[in-house]
């Protein structure tokens, strides 16, 4: 099968390169010498480009759209114009170009509004209209997804929903938190007390394998680890792979999301680049519980975890 792959040389991307080249053509699409480096290092052939300005996709069977704008702090129109326009534009050149199939990298994210987010599965909600410019931007990417859903036509689109994705490569949260537990700004949301469900990589590249041709179209598949656990119980040990102790530095949630509520804005009057010592985001996503059930995936993609959390960690550990 010949794929056109998005996001090729972040962690997510990468990562599925590296599973599916082996017995797939994978294009990447890439924007510069250390993208076009990073994608040939994992078996991809890197392609020029960007998401306004594509390449051509003609002759590939399948698109896997992994990239996204995921940064924590940036102007709020690039939320907008990368992860809603740019996955419009993208929908629209695949199925010009007869493309069959459309997966989407989703998040749990896209649901979240500032709530528990409790034993959720697929019926839960899009939060469209939420507080978060990211949550809201990918809440709305996935509904251009799911909406442009044509099996009559030849165009089948999915949706995969990782949630807290985790192991080697991670680019996203053991760097963040292994750099702030050494400039020591690190502190637990309510003493790291939140229920989470949780992603390990494989079990994501795992994930989006059975979906080049199992799921129905249209639809959105949450994958996941297991069983929850406490975010302290996970992340402890997950930075301990990294020679990272986090202490027991904490505190309350109800503080750490009034902080963040009075700061946020003052940095955005002010222009500010750089975040505040605390965003919204942050202090509402860290401080909720958020469990998910994955029967879902197994019913119609085959989906079961290939990686426990507890092998995952034990194979970073060695």
């Amino acid at each position: 099968m010949k794929i056109f792959l998005t996001g090729g040389s972040g962690f997510v991307g990468g990562a599925a390169i590296s599973a599916l080249s082996p017995t797939h053509e994978i294009i990447a699409l890439s924007r510069s010498n250390a993208s076009d480096a990073a994608i040939e290092a994992v078996g991809g052939a890197p392609r020029r480009g960007d998401l306004f300005d594509l390449p051509a996709l003609e002759g590939a069977d399948t698109v896997i759209h992994c990239a996204a704008y995921v940064e924590e702090w940036g102007p709020m129109r690039l939320y907008e114009k990368i992860n809603v326009e740019g996955t419009k534009h993208l929908l629209a050149v695949a199925r010009a170009a007869g493309v069959k199939r459309f997966i989407h990298i989703g998040t749990e994210a896209a649901l979240f509004h500032g709530q528990h987010m409790r034993d959720i599965d697929e019926t839960y909600r899009l939060a469209l209209n939420s507080p978060f410019p990211y949550s809201r931007s990918k809440a709305r990417a996935e509904r251009a997804v799911r909406e442009a859903s044509d099996p009559a036509a030849g165009f089948e689109t999915c949706v995969i929903r990782p949630r807290l994705v985790w192991g080697p490569g991670d680019k996203t949260i053991l760097p963040v938190v292994v750099a702030m537990a050494a400039a020591g700004k690190f502190a637990w949301i309510d003493g790291g007390a939140l229920m989470t469900s949780t992603t390990h990589i494989d079990n994501l590249t795992h994930a989006i394998g059975l979906a080049l041709t199992a799921g129905k179209s249209g639809e959105a598949y949450f994958v996941v680890d297991g069983p929850p656990v406490k975010l302290r119980e996970f992340l402890t040990p997950y930075l301990e792979t990294a020679g990272v102790a986090l202490g027991d530095r904490s505190v309350p949630g109800w503080l750490a999301r009034g902080l963040a509520n009075l700061l946020e804005p003052l940095w955005r009057l002010a222009g500010a680049k750089s975040p505040p010592p605390l965003t919204r985001f942050t202090a509402h996503v860290m401080s909720r519980d958020c469990t998910i059930r994955d029967d879902k995936a197994r019913a119609e993609l085959g989906y079961r975890p290939v990686v426990s959390m507890e092998e995952g960690l034990k194979r970073l550990a060695a």
